[in-house]
């Protein structure tokens, strides 16, 4: 069913923006609308350029999940609403801390799922803003992983 985790190709942001949105829209409960639509061509036009971006594929090379990490800091990962629960996020994390050297996780506090997950990754929080990195009053958890438990 999944294939390789491979990196993204510029032609391919667009799609990566559509997945995103998928993604936030079943998870991210706590985001207006107009915040959806602030990021999109944030995300597009400058965000994806920022991090290594890498993805994972089903069987018809459709994305279903990709990450992005910038200086050990994972500071993007979705995965498609269709493929939740089927471990597509833990084989990000680990790729991402395995092969790019992830150590840190910045999330939202009110994504109460990803804080779950990343506290069950080996995760722990280690600060707390009150607004995220944008300046919107969205509380974010910065968690670095705890070297004894990285499994």
């Amino acid at each position: 069913m999944i294939n390789k985790i491979d990196t993204i190709e510029k032609e391919e942001y667009k799609s990566v923006v559509e997945l995103w949105e998928a993604s936030v829209r079943a998870t991210h409960h706590f985001l207006k609308e107009e915040d959806i639509e602030y990021f999109k061509p944030l995300i597009l036009n400058t965000y994806l350029d920022a991090v290594e971006l890498r993805g994972i594929r089903n069987d018809d090379e459709k994305i279903i999940g990709f990450l992005g990490v910038a200086d050990q800091n994972l500071e993007m990962l979705f995965i498609h609403p269709e493929y939740r629960g089927k471990k597509i996020g833990k084989t990000l994390l680990a790729y991402a801390i395995d092969h790019l050297e992830v150590t840190k996780v910045d999330v939202n506090e009110q994504n109460e799922q990803a804080v779950g997950f990343y506290k069950h990754c080996g995760f722990k929080t280690i600060n707390r803003s009150a607004l995220d990195s944008s300046g919107k009053p969205y509380p974010t958890l910065h968690m670095a992983l705890s070297r004894s438990s990285n499994s």
